[in-house]
């Protein structure tokens, strides 16, 4: 009889840890909906969308491997009549040089930053800030240096911000390398924190973001976010809560990236500088229906250790091809990814886990992080108003 019972408690646990990870996983679902990519649009509509006069800013500060990209695709796609302007953020490296070898480019070097502010919505403020030898921007757009951009991609943008507010993109992420692959879990992450699938997203994606001059004045611009390591979540706040509506668009095939191509120090550094903070500026339900995903797919990769030691069941199998199915189905959206990656999906998951634990510990902890050759001291708030003028 004990040894019945004993069974019959075993199953019971293990129909409830089945059913823990399965609802799990739809919660991951749902989080991260069904986001939208970048329309294509017709010749009409982009002769239509072209009318203001539009400011590229390129922040960069030591993309020397990649800026030479972005600026040949401009070359070509850029809308007509816009200027771009490449804001060479002190680059130790050959930035400056390889901007100003583009004839239509305009480079301006941005000093240290003042007290209080971070280096990139420094960069970002310079680049919007007056322009002796250009005229005043109707339009801004924001790009990371490490952006491509296919023909015509910038002037989509524009046209999906005609319908008003502001219209950021995340890049389709182009990983070529196997370190590369671990940024898997991070990007579906970073997908479902902002609800970048729904219509109401509580954030945007930095490395291309779209809105007027105006729209970017009325909120402060960078300057009111001055000290936020993610600051283009604590601009997107800023936009929320002056009721400027919000878009967010997946590049797909037009507009892409290829993040940390340097090695695996710099993806560590990446993803510990983002993680943490991130995190700290979404609701606590979100972030905790987030956790349900993330523990989900710590059971169900656990599995892979259970069928090592010869234990795997029916239960234990399906909920496994559940993981990497849906895993998989998320992927695809947001990444060029390997079709092994959702297979092994207990690899990049641990290295998620790992990089986040010591994100936490040198977010809250340690309170600085460095990223590219700059220690960025957390020990003071983040401070989001618009008290200071931009440059």
């Amino acid at each position: 009889m004990w040894a019945i019972r004993s069974f019959a408690g075993y199953e019971l646990i293990e129909m409830t840890q089945f059913w823990f990870v399965a609802v799990g996983l739809l919660v991951g679902v749902a989080l991260f909906g069904r986001p939208r990519r970048l329309e294509s649009t017709t010749a009409g509509e982009v002769t239509a969308a072209s009318g203001s006069q539009v400011r590229i800013v390129v922040p960069a500060r030591n993309e020397a491997a990649s800026l030479a990209n972005l600026l040949d695709d401009l070359a070509i796609s850029r809308p007509d009549g816009a200027d771009v302007v490449v804001v060479d953020d002190r680059s130790t490296d050959a930035t400056g040089d390889i901007a100003r070898s583009y004839s239509f480019v305009t480079v301006v070097r941005a000093d240290e930053p003042p007290p209080g502010w971070r280096g990139k919505p420094w960069a970002c403020s310079v680049g919007a800030a007056r322009v002796a030898t250009l005229p005043d921007p109707e339009v801004l757009v924001f790009l990371d240096a490490d952006v491509r951009v296919r023909p015509r991609a910038v002037d989509e943008v524009l046209a999906a911000r005609r319908a008003g507010g502001v219209v950021s993109v995340q890049p389709f992420h182009r990983p070529e390398g196997a370190v590369e692959q671990l940024s898997a879990v991070f990007n579906v992450v970073s997908m479902m924190g902002i609800g970048a699938g729904g219509d109401r997203p509580t954030g945007m994606f930095g490395p291309v973001v779209c809105c007027t001059a105006a729209e970017y004045r009325s909120v402060g611009g960078h300057a009111s976010v001055r000290n936020a390591v993610t600051e283009d979540v604590a601009l997107a706040r800023r936009f929320i809560e002056h009721n400027v509506p919000l878009r967010v668009r997946l590049g797909g095939d037009r507009i892409s990236f290829r993040m940390y191509p340097t090695g695996f120090a710099a993806l560590v550094e990446g993803w510990t500088k983002n993680m943490a903070t991130g995190a700290g500026t979404i609701s606590l339900a979100r972030s905790l229906a987030v956790a349900w995903w993330v523990t989900a797919m710590v059971y169900a990769a656990g599995l892979a250790f259970d069928a090592a030691q010869g234990h795997l069941d029916a239960p234990g199998a399906v909920t496994y091809v559940l993981a990497a199915a849906t895993l998989w189905w998320m992927l695809r959206r947001v990444g060029g990814f390997r079709w092994w990656v959702p297979v092994l999906f207990p690899v990049p998951l641990a290295f998620f886990v790992v990089v986040f634990v010591r994100s936490v510990w040198f977010t809250y902890v340690r309170r600085s992080v460095t990223w590219r050759g700059r220690t960025i001291d957390l020990s003071e708030p983040a401070t989001h108003d618009a008290a200071v003028e931009t440059p």
